[in-house]
């Protein structure tokens, strides 16, 4: 990864993978520490990954490694419009939304570790780095 990133964002396959400590992402987010970029999710992020089996000692640990964004009225508001203006629907890419609004506003450059590359590009345009997983 040549170009400097500031900020790093995960949706919820990142956060599951950071959580069940999978290499490949370790390794990616061991590039981007070495650099020092910060951590961010979506804190609607943490419901998603949460389930019946979730290891809730290692979900608080990694959790307390990034800096979790609320997800507000205004952040709602932005997000629908996002969805808008890509003709995407709520009620499939609601999540999706939250946590590109959340990107959008974070220092940048911005990188977005992400399982839905393509709603994601769409979403966020040229304005952020996606880094399938």
């Amino acid at each position: 990864m040549s170009e400097r990133i500031e900020t790093v964002v995960l949706d919820s396959e990142g956060l599951s993978a950071w959580i069940a400590q999978d290499r490949k992402l370790l390794a990616i987010l061991k590039v981007f520490h070495d650099m020092g970029a910060d951590l961010v999710i979506g804190a609607n992020t943490i419901v998603e990954v949460t389930h019946s089996r979730t290891d809730m000692p290692r979900l608080n640990w990694t959790l307390s490694r990034v800096k979790v964004e609320p997800v507000t009225e205004q952040t709602a508001k932005a997000a629908a419009k996002l969805l808008q203006g890509v003709g995407l629907h709520g009620h499939k890419d609601a999540i999706d939304a939250t946590i590109t609004e959340v990107a959008l506003r974070q220092p940048k450059p911005v990188a977005l570790l992400t399982s839905d590359s393509d709603d994601m590009a769409k979403l966020c345009g040229s304005q952020v780095r996606i880094i399938p997983l």
